[in-house]
């Protein structure tokens, strides 16, 4: 029978019916294509953010990797030719240095601290560089310390100390000696992990009021106190335990 000679009222029902059951069976394949479609995005989303991940893996500790006399950028100023360099090539230490306590010697060409009991007190050395404002940079390994302080002094006794064990580092103001009411004041504090027989470098910045250190690893502390602005006698490195070692130590002044 032609499509002429249907029913009308007949023919369009029939038709929709048609058209709405092809519909019906369409939307399957549709919906599958769709669910298809949002897992391969899914999958390439998933495959992106993990190469993202893997490269900020193997890029971050490329960044922050510890070392032997890494260069530091300067906060507080700008390091030009150095005031006093000190490599530890010699065998013996220069009359720059003096040690006050503990047991200090070059070997290998690293300089090596070491407390003695009969001391009862912590190894101190001290290089003798007088400054006001200035940058010292040097090289450490914990090893067998128990901590290790660089440590500051005025003409009337102990200043200030970057504190460093396996924990980070500390920013301290220390107590006056003379005034009994003096207490030390912690002005800032990183928290990390030290490795004791990886190599580090710290570079301790110091300018009027102000006192900036950080490590090569990414540890960073910052202060201010009004009690820091004055004559400094040197550089004092303190340390407890059976073995410290320091190398590549250079200091630049700012006064100038």
């Amino acid at each position: 029978m032609s499509y002429r000679n249907r029913n009308p009222q007949k023919s369009f029902p029939d038709f929709v019916t048609l058209c709405c059951n092809r519909i019906v069976k369409l939307k399957p394949i549709v919906y599958l294509l769709q669910i298809n479609s949002l897992q391969e995005s899914g999958l390439l989303m998933l495959k992106s953010v993990s190469c993202c991940c893997l490269a900020l893996t193997l890029l971050v500790p490329t960044l922050l990797k510890a070392e032997k006399n890494s260069p530091l950028k300067p906060v507080l100023g700008k390091t030009g030719e150095p005031t006093a360099v000190d490599a530890f090539d010699k065998p013996k230490l220069s009359k720059q240095w003096a040690a006050a306590k503990g047991e200090w010697k070059i070997e290998d060409g690293v300089l090596t601290g070491k407390e003695l009991p009969a001391d009862k007190h912590a190894a101190v050395l001290t290089w003798k560089l007088p400054h006001r404002n200035s940058i010292i940079r040097c090289s450490f390994q914990l090893k067998d310390a128990d901590f290790f302080h660089l440590s500051l002094n005025h003409a009337k006794g102990h200043l200030f100390r970057v504190i460093l064990d396996e924990n980070g580092m500390i920013l301290r103001t220390d107590k006056n000696k003379k005034d009994p009411k003096s207490k030390p004041i912690t002005l800032a504090q990183a928290k990390g992990t030290l490795e004791p027989g990886k190599w580090y470098t710290l570079q301790l910045e110091m300018q009027g009021d102000k006192v900036v250190a950080q490590l090569d690893n990414g540890l960073h502390v910052e202060g201010q106190h009004p009690s820091l602005d004055v004559d400094k006698t040197g550089y004092r490195f303190i340390m407890k335990g059976n073995t410290l070692l320091l190398d590549d130590v250079t200091a630049w002044k700012l006064d100038d």
